[in-house]
Order: C-alpha cells, then sequence, then structure tokens
C-alpha cells in the first residue's frame, strides 16, 4: 500500500478559547474531505491564561493525529511557530492561526497549487481584510513597502504568516536560531522557489485581536533590524547632513560679522545648534542601542522557548546550536 502525503497544521495558540472548537471543527471536516493526504496538527499553547489547554488536551486525547505542546509562559507568536516547526515531521506544513481569519479550508487548494507550481513555499497573499479597519489596513501596507525598501530580502507584501511549506523548508528553518525572528522574513531569506496564492481574509470568528498596537511595532522593529543595516547608514547620512549644515551657519555667521554690519543672536543660534545635535545624538544612540540589545540577547545563548508539557509526542525543545531534531 502506497503511503499517503502527510499534511500538517502548525497552529500558535494565545487565549483563544473561543476559537478553539469551530476551528477543531473545520479541521476534522477537512480530514475527512481528502483521501489524499494525510493531515494532522501541532497546536502550541503559548502561555494562555484561559482554558485553551483545556480544550487543546481533550481534543488530543480523543485523535492521536492531534499534537499539543504547551510551552512554560508566553514567549510570543512567533516563537510559538518555531516550537511548532520543531516538532512538525510531515512532507508539508501549514502555518496558521487559530483564529480563523485565515481560512483553513484553503489548504487543500494551497497544496494542489503547490504541486503544479513545483515551488517549495505557497504563501498566501491578501486581497482583501475583512474585519480590519482603515488606519490598520494603510499601516499593514505601509509597513510591507518601507521593509521593501529597507531590505534586501524579497518579502512579499500583504502577507502574515499563513503559508505552506515542504519538508525541505522547515529542516532549513530549523537551523536558524535567532531570538527576535520575523518569519514572514526568514522564508524568503531562505531562497527556496515561492509563489503567492491570493485569498480574501475573513474576520476573527471571535475574541479579540492579540496583536495591538504595541505588539505590531515590536514585530516591526525586529523585522527591520533583523533584516537590514540600513537605518545605520541613514543615521550616518544625516549625522554627515547635520555637520554639513553646521558648517554652512558658521561660514554665514562668518560672513555677517567680517563684511556686514549685522549680527546674528549669538543665543539664539547655540540654542537651536544644540538642540538639533543633541536630539540627533540621543536618537542615534537609541537607534545603536536597539542593534546592541539583540546582540546582547544572542549571545546569552538561552533557548528559544521552554516546554512544559507535550501531548502525543515527544518534548521539542532545541538549543541554539542544534540544526534540526
Amino acid at each position: 500500500m502506497v503511503s499517503k502525503t502527510s499534511l500538517e497544521f502548525v497552529v500558535p495558540v494565545y487565549n483563544e478559547s473561543e476559537c478553539i472548537d469551530e476551528f477543531l471543527r473545520r479541521f476534522l471536516a477537512i480530514r475527512d474531505r481528502t483521501d489524499e493526504l494525510d493531515i494532522s496538527a501541532v497546536f502550541v499553547n503559548d502561555g494562555s491564561r484561559d482554558d485553551s489547554l483545556q480544550k487543546l488536551e481533550g481534543y488530543a486525547r480523543k485523535y492521536p493525529f492531534i499534537r499539543v505542546i504547551s510551552l512554560a509562559r508566553n514567549f510570543g507568536h512567533q516563537i510559538a511557530v518555531t516550537a511548532g516547526l520543531d516538532m512538525a515531521n510531515s512532507d508539508f506544513v501549514c502555518i496558521i492561526d487559530a483564529d480563523l481569519q485565515d481560512p483553513p479550508e484553503l489548504v487543500l487548494e494551497m497544496y494542489a497549487e503547490m504541486r503544479r507550481q513545483n515551488v517549495n513555499v505557497l504563501y498566501a497573499q491578501r486581497r482583501q481584510r475583512q474585519g480590519d479597519g482603515p488606519l490598520k489596513r494603510a499601516s499593514a501596507a505601509a509597513f510591507y513597502r518601507v521593509l521593501r525598501r529597507l531590505t534586501s530580502v524579497d518579502i512579499p507584501a500583504d502577507t502574515g504568516d499563513f503559508r505552506l511549506i515542504d519538508a525541505k523548508v522547515v529542516r532549513a528553518l530549523r537551523t536558524a536560531r535567532e531570538r527576535h525572528r520575523f518569519l514572514r522574513g526568514l522564508i524568503p531569506w531562505l531562497g527556496f522557489k515561492a509563489a503567492p496564492f491570493l485569498y480574501d481574509r475573513d474576520a476573527r470568528f471571535a475574541g479579540v485581536t492579540k496583536y495591538p498596537l504595541r505588539r505590531m511595532l515590536r514585530l516591526a522593529a525586529d523585522a527591520i533590524f533583523a533584516f537590514s543595516n540600513r537605518p545605520l547608514r541613514i543615521s550616518s547620512y544625516v549625522g554627515m547632513g547635520v555637520v554639513g549644515a553646521g558648517l554652512l551657519l558658521l561660514f554665514y555667521v562668518i560672513i555677517l560679522r567680517l563684511f556686514t554690519d549685522q549680527v546674528v543672536p549669538g543665543l539664539t543660534v547655540l540654542l537651536v545648534s544644540m538642540l538639533m545635535v543633541g536630539g540627533f545624538q540621543i536618537l542615534m544612540l537609541g537607534l545603536i542601542g536597539e542593534y546592541l540589545g539583540r546582540v546582547f540577547e544572542e549571545v546569552k545563548r538561552r533557548p528559544l522557548y521552554v516546554v512544559d508539557l507535550v501531548l502525543n509526542g515527544e518534548d521539542v525543545t532545541v538549543s541554539n546550536d542544534d540544526s534540526a531534531r
């Protein structure tokens, strides 16, 4: 008997109790719809404070093809996805959130399209974003376009983590153990063949977003600082511009003093110059601090996450020195 192609969902979960039952209902329906694929799932509980873990434990005990990893605390969305990828052992892996904004039923179409185009990555690209306000849509569009200009990595616009990747990509991702992770950039950085899959994103099934403005800004900072050193270069250019402006001002003041009767108030010039230079220095120190802080986090070599509980699988904590399980 020929074995089926295996496909695994990797689903990070953080306080998604209201969505879990509906997600599992639709997931089980997907399994019933196909005879070609052996579909399973890895749910990663990222330190949820509601009863998400209890619900997941119930499903894992009932269905052996549902595995659950519970992290010791909340390590963040990108780390939770990483923990799921470390456990995944299928031919294909679908990264998807539990909030049902990304329809899990699309995975069958995505698999067919991925095989048709013979690519390693099929990333879901949003045509429309239901449930997002104008401000969020505009900020997301601006973020991706700024990011593409700042980095040398071709990061597709209007995409999230929802994508289908093959085992080769999963193995390569396990070699990258950086702490401040931006998987939407890290996967394109690997360089494997990729193609878009256009879809319309739904509104959340229930609950509230787990990515408020503060977390979105943090993710944006991780994306920029992880894939670009251009902010440092820009700061150098701005610094040279400030010095140049100061020299021009000094030359102008000397000309006025030697060849005219006009007097430039010294206190005004001094205050303006101090504010400009001081503000620029503080800004650049903060920028350097962002890069230095990330270096400090990396050199400590702590594991990316700590596992508290595993159901239907083995402990998957991978050290920073390990490239794969």
